[in-house]
């Protein structure tokens, strides 16, 4: 059952022009589709600038959208005000990218957590630190830290006190918009491992917004591959890993840091290293989106159509042509 259902999505921002120019639009988000169900991830993966980060802003009502809508447990968000948005507010909850300036440098842990708590009355005043205790045990911080700020922790227990303060009131869904590129390696991992965890024990469904598509494919049940505004292919994600079908795709993967092994002379192997791939130039300005395809001038494999029609997202038949909901826009694949 899809919890969160998003409907031809667009985000337009007006830019800024000299006196006697001609009005121009940034297109963030430029008619999206995809829904997230009960108790499962869906990941939004691409290059900065791609408009993942509008995405998550869009479904939380942070902005309002230029045209489409987005839907929760079958209402469109954009319609709700007093008691209906309030209960939205508290059903969806947000893990931002930057622990650090997500956090009131001024307030405690206990005023952090026990905020939530106070404003949807979930706890009354006699209970609320057994509550934040109980909280931040979840997230695995100990009961001592409750009368601390902030700068006294390292990035990674600053984000586990901002998960804690997500967790207090019990959502539906969270929307985490990068929650590990601000932290060390060894850090993203306990962070990964923690949220796998909650949504194990708490059947939360989570929004996952990133770049490293190592920890997606760990995460994730569901991806959609985001280029300038568009998503360009969909698929569940065991499928989207065993065979990329969209160009970018199949370079974003082989993007992907991997370890390899060279044997010595002796059998033995020497130092791991990695591959990247050709260098296929810098992504197209917004305001300025190519003609057709908006990959093709980047494309290894454009050909005739691609500068001219823009391709459409639909269903292809591949090898996992039994699997519902396998998506791409490419005329490689949908010839027009």
């Amino acid at each position: 059952m899809a919890l969160l259902k998003v409907q031809s999505l667009k985000k337009h921002f007006p830019v800024k022009k000299a006196f006697g120019e001609t009005a121009q639009w940034l297109k963030a988000v430029d008619g999206i589709d995809f829904s997230v169900d009960e108790n499962k991830v869906f990941a939004l993966v691409g290059e900065s600038g791609c408009g993942k980060s509008t995405v998550a802003r869009l479904v939380l009502r942070l902005i309002t959208p230029t045209s489409g809508t987005v839907l929760f447990d079958g209402k469109d968000i954009f319609g709700l005000d007093g008691d209906s948005l309030k209960a939205f507010r508290k059903s969806v909850q947000i893990v931002f990218q930057d622990p650090f300036a997500s956090l009131n440098p001024r307030k405690t842990v206990f005023d952090t957590i026990s905020e939530p708590l106070k404003i949807h009355r979930i706890t009354e005043k006699k209970n609320m630190k057994d509550a934040c205790a109980e909280l931040l045990k979840k997230v695995g911080l100990g009961t001592d830290i409750m009368n601390r700020y902030p700068h006294e922790f390292s990035g990674g227990q600053r984000q586990r006190i901002c998960i804690a303060r997500a967790l207090a009131v019990n959502p539906k869904i969270i929307v985490a918009d990068e929650p590990l590129s601000a932290l060390d390696v060894s850090i993203q991992a306990q962070i990964i491992n923690l949220l796998q965890d909650l949504r194990k024990e708490t059947k939360i469904a989570f929004l996952f917004i990133s770049h490293d598509l190592k920890v997606v494919h760990y995460f994730s049940d569901t991806v959609a591959v985001m280029y300038l505004g568009k998503i360009v292919e969909h698929a569940k994600t065991e499928e989207l890993f065993a065979e990329s079908l969209h160009p970018y795709t199949e370079i974003l993967l082989a993007s992907a840091p991997r370890i390899t092994h060279s044997p010595t002379s002796a059998g033995k192997p020497i130092h791991p290293f990695t591959h990247s791939p050709k260098d296929i130039g810098e992504v197209p300005s917004p305001i300025h989106i190519p003609s057709g395809c908006p990959f093709h001038p980047r494309c290894p494999k454009r050909f005739e159509p691609c500068d001219k029609i823009i391709p459409e997202l639909k269903v292809v038949a591949t090898r996992f042509r039994e699997a519902k909901g396998r998506l791409v826009s490419c005329h490689l694949w949908n010839p027009y």
